[in-house]
């Protein structure tokens, strides 16, 4: 009797050591899972300029996203021998209508410098999707420029992209203020490949051929 008296209180010992254990993994198993942290995504492009009439030249731009935060860099936008670097912060809202929104805010050197401000949004619905970007350089010769670049697409595949193009740009010498065109661009999980027609009707013609790679 004395042995049963002496093992009880070990026995209630151990079950309050065990029930402790499975509250604390019931509780373990009811708490979400932390969050994970957002990797970084982005593309890095390069556009072969061929204005008729004048050099061909490559406008390159990188991308960076890491959650809402955005880097950007680019070079020969601005003007030849121009580089520009951008931070900016991405807003998004919707799901059958999505739309998404980067403000950005950069300096401009090389050939050009200058503190730049501009934006860039998108539209994107089922079978379709619009795209601006826009910069305003104040300091560009003579008194600010504003460098623009904006596409209207139809989408019949998801793989495939066709419709209308207009830029604003003074990189090189042209007679129109705004130019405009159609593109046809076909996109792959990680690689796509664009064709841009500018002024198809007029003696100012310019193709761009345009290849990115997104991660």
């Amino acid at each position: 009797m004395r042995a049963a008296r002496r093992a009880a209180p070990r026995l209630l010992l151990a079950a309050c050591f065990v029930a402790s254990q499975a509250c604390a993994a019931a509780e373990s198993e009811d708490q979400p899972p932390p969050p994970e942290t957002p990797g970084w995504h982005g593309a890095v492009s390069a556009y072969l300029n061929l204005p008729r009439g004048d050099d061909a030249y490559v406008t390159g731009i990188a991308t960076a996203n890491r959650g809402a935060f955005h880097l950007e860099a680019r070079t020969n936008y601005e003007g030849m021998d121009a580089y520009s670097l951008f931070i900016g912060y991405n807003f998004a809202a919707g799901n059958t209508v999505r739309f998404e929104v980067t403000p950005l805010l950069g300096v401009v050197t090389g050939s050009t410098h200058s503190v730049v401000g501009g934006f860039e949004a998108t539209v994107t619905g089922p079978r379709a999707d619009a795209y601006v970007e826009l910069e305003y350089v104040p300091d560009a010769s003579p008194s600010g420029y504003i460098y623009a670049w904006s596409e209207f697409a139809l989408r019949p595949v998801d793989w495939f992209r066709v419709g209308l193009v207009a830029q604003r740009t003074r990189v090189y010498g042209n007679s129109r203020n705004l130019q405009r065109g159609a593109f046809a661009q076909a996109k792959g999980k990680y690689l796509s490949a664009a064709v841009y027609w500018f002024n198809p009707s007029s003696h100012d013609q310019v193709i761009v051929v345009a290849v990115a790679f997104s991660y």
